[in-house]
């Protein structure tokens, strides 16, 4: 049986204060490039009124050049908490930036430093910074300075095995001004490899006073209280254990608020999830909204008869209304597949 223990309950029991601003929830959207926009964000929420969401990581530079604001920013007024993810290796650009997305409604605005994929790093942006203590810090001061609400960093434990540095490098981000720090238990050449490193969590929020955030293969919600439990940070942060499960930063919250473990969605529930998911990409976007659909689409198929299937046919489709109807067919497929179960138990019982 799950349980909170006293000491992890009295901890987590009050918001969590991020500088001036408060959130009543010590359980975090991951920003995901390609993943966390409006649509996604908003199946979150409705499961998780009060949890903080971010937006994917928008390119400082690239807001330097155009004049419209990219749709990656854009947000709902009644979305709050939200955070706009920026990236860049230029604090003057980092300043612009986040005076834009604060004009766009951001509560916080976070500076990713722990992307690992290479054409963010070359560039000098994501973990690269980890690198560039200097550059990082220099970042750091530069938008603090730039505006009125809390500004936070995501960031790794360190480049690789024999380059870690998060202790040194979440001690300066603090001292630069940074009001709350993430910590991905991983070094940039693991990329999403091997297990998280929570015990580098733990040492970080043992010598900052700032919110530590603990992230890294948090998939349930027994992960996240072991993280909580083990790290002593001050809430967790759900990345990859949302792609196709927009429930789970909810099932953590609720976990934490009531101490009652959440009946999780039936298969026929989280297809359903998916056709609304599948409809609104098309409405916000168009065309461009399903394709964008199919991977999302292949996350949600698993855990049910007939699931490796579908995932092949959702990952190709070309309209929403293709999409639907195999989704149709499979929550059909799986009502009939629990039907003929249900026939089979009172025949067993029968005799």
């Amino acid at each position: 049986m799950l349980s909170l223990s006293p000491t992890l309950q009295a901890r987590l029991s009050t918001p969590l204060k991020i500088g001036h601003f408060e959130v009543n929830s010590r359980v975090l959207q991951s920003p995901l490039s390609g993943v966390t926009d409006l649509v996604f964000r908003r199946l979150v929420r409705r499961y998780a009124p009060d949890s903080m969401m971010y937006t994917e990581m928008v390119n400082a530079t690239g807001l330097h050049y155009v004049k419209d604001l990219p749709k990656l920013m854009e947000v709902d007024p009644n979305e709050r908490p939200i955070s706009i993810q920026l990236f860049d290796c230029r604090p003057d650009f980092l300043a612009e930036a986040a005076q834009k997305a604060v004009a766009e409604g951001a509560d916080t605005v976070d500076i990713n430093m722990g992307c690992p994929v290479n054409k963010i790093t070359k560039n000098g942006g994501g973990s690269a910074l980890l690198r560039e203590p200097d550059t990082a810090e220099a970042i750091v001061r530069s938008v603090v300075e730039a505006v009125n609400v809390p500004v936070t960093v995501k960031t790794r434990i360190g480049w690789n095995d024999n380059e870690i540095t998060i202790l040194e490098f979440a001690k300066r981000m603090e001292d630069a001004g940074a009001q709350m720090i993430t910590v991905h238990g991983r070094t940039r050449a693991q990329g999403y490899n091997g297990l998280a490193r929570w015990e580098w969590i733990r040492k970080v929020k043992e010598i900052l006073s700032i919110p530590v955030i603990g992230n890294g293969d948090i998939f349930s919600v027994e992960a996240a209280i072991r993280c909580l439990e083990e790290t002593g940070a001050d809430g967790v942060m759900c990345s990859r254990g949302t792609l196709g499960y927009p429930f789970l930063v909810g099932e953590v919250d609720y976990f934490l608020k009531t101490g009652i473990v959440k009946t999780p969605p039936t298969p026929i529930e989280r297809l359903e999830c998916a056709q609304e998911h599948l409809r609104a990409l098309w409405e916000y976007k168009g065309d461009r909204g399903v394709r964008q659909a199919r991977k999302h689409m292949t996350w949600y198929a698993k855990g049910f008869p007939g699931a490796g299937e579908l995932r092949g046919q959702l990952s190709t489709i070309n309209s929403v209304n293709e999409g639907i109807e195999y989704i149709d067919r499979a929550i059909e497929n799986v009502a009939n597949s629990c039907w003929e179960k249900s026939e089979s138990d009172v025949s067993d019982r029968q005799f």
